[in-house]
């Protein structure tokens, strides 16, 4: 569990006997920290300790039970109060526990094992919710947009100001951007820094599941509802009720299944597959796709009324190639990271290795960086990436020379200078190549010197 100090304990009881016999049990285990009270009062003055339990006599001679009870779940709910009490009245008991009260005990032979029990449950529960509160809080860190979205360009600045208004709102969110520039973190970004944050993130690819099996992925189905169906099946927007559904990659949508998507917007409620029973919703929802929706709203491939519904606040993020030093900033922190979970020691990017991520476009954005970086540092040596231990894709290449977007003549003296270096220079063997004229690649070499390439 998360929580491994000891557990502070309050012992409010006015009989010196039971007080004895409390001493003696709690005593046996050593993560129990234990104070003693004969009075609500005393018991009421020492909140502030910040205990995790008390076990509190009904019965005080200075405070009624039910008043203490009270005044320490105004202080702070989360504390555990186990009543212990002679009196074995059910409607008192009942009572106490809708009053926030976490057990009621009565005094009897089996009281120790009892008490043992309930402090050991209320142990668990403090612990697991403590737990839960650290990783909400540890997520909700990772997710600020400085630490997660990593950049000082003007581009991604510009990003930053539409993350904080999407924040502050329940408002719909569309984000584009090419595959691998970080849409889910984004969307991330806004769920853990908006007031849903405590409530689930919910995140489905359109485009991994089955088109016969996406309409129950997202509304769910009761038993028996189709062939397979066993058992009643919760749906992805019921899973996220409160928080936030990330539909990424939206543009693969089979149109069929765009016009119930839109009715589920418009209704915010959903209906089971095979069933009647309307279910409510609270979702935000945040659509992602790397697809011009225009245009393939243009084309009759993307309903033009679920276009707008899901349009919201639009966020267009750049492609790596346009984010200038970013590149460098982000290969830094993606090699800290490897470095760290592999407990390597700290390695640094060499200048020459720099100029080299600089260079290269990244059609795979920053998800091929990120596998770049990793593979280069595996390759280093002397804990230092050089630009030999760097190596692209070469399945990308191409894609990443057209991405360039240069004139025709820019891609002329690129492929010459290819094959230039791949042929140590010789020049009639490059001319035989490219099959041009020796005359024709001389002056093509001329004027590249001439520009400087």
């Amino acid at each position: 569990m998360y929580d491994k100090e000891p557990v502070k304990i309050f012992v409010v009881e006015d009989d010196p006997a039971y007080t004895k016999f409390l001493k003696y049990v709690l005593g046996l285990n050593p993560d129990y920290e234990v104070e003693f009270f004969t009075s609500g009062k005393s018991c009421l003055d020492n909140l502030h300790k910040n205990p995790t339990i008390i076990t509190l006599d009904y019965s005080l001679p200075d405070l009624p039970g039910e008043k203490v009870l009270q005044q320490i779940k105004a202080h702070d709910p989360s504390i555990s109060v186990i009543i212990i009490s002679a009196q074995e009245k059910i409607g008192t008991a009942v009572e106490l526990l809708k009053a926030g009260a976490y057990d009621y005990i009565t005094k009897d032979q089996d009281t120790k094992d009892r008490v043992l029990n309930s402090i050991n449950n209320a142990r668990n529960k403090s612990s697991l919710i403590k737990e839960i509160d650290h990783l909400k809080k540890e997520i909700s860190e990772k997710y600020e947009f400085e630490k997660s979205i990593v950049g000082t360009s003007v581009a991604i600045k510009k990003i930053f100001s539409l993350l904080e208004k999407a924040c502050s709102t329940n408002i719909s969110v569309s984000i584009t951007g090419e595959t691998g520039t970080g849409k889910e973190l984004v969307a991330k970004a806004i769920h853990y820094n908006s007031k849903r944050k405590n409530k689930p993130f919910v995140a489905v690819n359109i485009a991994a599941i089955p088109r016969d099996l996406i309409e129950s992925e997202l509304f769910g189905h009761e038993k028996g509802a189709f062939t397979g169906a066993i058992t009643r099946r919760i749906g992805k927007f019921e899973e996220a009720d409160g928080g936030t559904i990330f539909l990424d990659e939206i543009g693969e949508m089979d149109p069929n299944l765009q016009a119930k998507l839109l009715r589920v917007l418009q209704e915010r409620e959903i209906t089971r597959i095979g069933g009647n029973q309307i279910v409510k919703l609270d979702v935000r929802v945040i659509a992602a796709t790397h697809k011009d929706l225009t245009q393939e709203v243009k084309e009759g491939r993307f309903r033009e009324d679920l276009y707008y519904r899901l349009l919201g606040l639009p966020i267009q993020l750049p492609p790596l190639r346009e984010r200038g030093n970013d590149v460098i900033l982000i290969a830094k922190f993606f090699l800290d990271n490897f470095t760290k979970e592999n407990q390597m020691p700290r390695f640094k990017i060499s200048t020459e290795a720099q100029q080299k991520l600089m260079q290269y476009p990244f059609p795979g954005n920053i998800r091929e960086l990120k596998s770049v970086i990793e593979l280069a540092a595996v390759m280093a040596s002397e804990q230092e990436i050089r630009p030999q231990d760097i190596t692209f894709n070469s399945s990308t290449r191409l894609e990443s020379f057209l991405h360039q977007e240069m004139t025709m003549e820019q891609y002329m003296y690129k492929i010459i200078r290819h094959f230039l270096n791949k042929h140590d220079g010789n020049v009639l063997e490059v001319a035989r190549k490219l099959d041009i004229g020796k005359s024709s690649l001389y002056r093509y070499l001329k004027e590249m010197e001439a520009a400087g390439i």
